[in-house]
């Protein structure tokens, strides 16, 4: 059996400021948007820079930090795992997300 990783490393500006859900026990979980850009040819043949989103998650003193130092528009290097979720919506559709678990990040 081959030995996978789940490993995800993304350049890129935060989205907005970090909305940390802090716990009875002490632990925090820190959550925000990171945007990144990619260029893509048009049919005239010039390049346009397009958008793509992530949602990104971390924990403990890593969520900490973010929520320190962390700000809408800090361009950023951050390294994780993907994590995909399924859940309910409230109308009882099942919907599926796909999010970063934070492990390091940079500011550049």
């Amino acid at each position: 059996m081959s030995d996978f990783r789940n490993y995800v490393t993304l350049v890129g500006s935060m989205g907005n400021n970090a909305q940390v859900t802090k716990f009875d026990n002490g632990n925090a979980v820190a959550r925000f948007n990171l945007a990144t850009h990619k260029m893509i040819r048009k049919n005239d043949g010039k390049y346009v820079s397009q958008v793509q989103w992530h949602k990104v998650f971390a924990w403990g003193n890593l969520a900490q930090f973010v929520e320190t130092y962390g700000e809408q528009g800090k361009k950023v290097a951050i390294h994780g795992r993907l994590i995909n979720r399924t859940y309910l919506s409230n109308e009882g559709t099942q919907l599926s997300s796909t999010e970063v678990e934070l492990k390091q990040i940079i500011g550049l």
